[in-house]
């Protein structure tokens, strides 16, 4: 992506996940932060899992997965940096049993969980959380916020007048 190191990582336990995860990637590109992408099973490639956690240098991980989503919770047992999952919609259950793997971490094992498929919302925390050693970023930041604002404003006035035309 341009640059030396990846500043984030995103993981995902399975390539049918990059359906959800590649919003995160398309959410970090647009503020032309630097990632990198993989596929790692938590329990079918445990060692892979290992050596790309204990070999990234960048500053946090984006984690997806679905049913027993145990791969964030194993990044974060092998790493101080900020751990963001994104619990995948991938069984019958709704994602909610993703989710439920994804927020009940054991003490000491912290793990940020997005909502179900949240994979946006996991960028832009990610984008919060560098943001802190990066003023630049964190302009950009301000900026986003504040055309979310305008939009919503924009689409209240159309409302308004659908709703004066009654």
């Amino acid at each position: 992506m341009g640059k030396l190191m990846s500043q984030v990582m995103i993981l995902m336990g399975s390539d049918s996940d990059w359906q959800i995860m590649k919003k995160a990637a398309i959410q970090l590109k647009e503020f032309n932060v630097d990632f990198e992408v993989s596929v790692s099973s938590a329990h079918r490639t445990p060692e892979k899992t290992l050596n790309l956690v204990k070999n990234f240098k960048g500053s946090c991980f984006i984690v997806g997965a679905g049913a027993a989503a145990h791969l964030a919770g194993v990044v974060a047992s092998h790493t101080i940096l900020p751990v963001i999952a994104v619990p995948i919609n991938a069984t019958s259950l709704g994602g909610a049993d993703a989710l439920f793997s994804t927020v009940q971490m054991p003490s000491g094992i912290p793990v940020a969980s997005m909502a179900i498929d949240g994979a946006k919302n996991a960028a832009l925390f990610a984008l919060q959380i560098l943001s802190l050693s990066d003023n630049d970023l964190k302009n950009r930041l301000v900026k986003f916020k504040k055309e979310m604002i305008e939009e919503v404003n924009s689409k209240d006035l159309k409302l308004q007048s659908l709703v004066k035309e009654l």
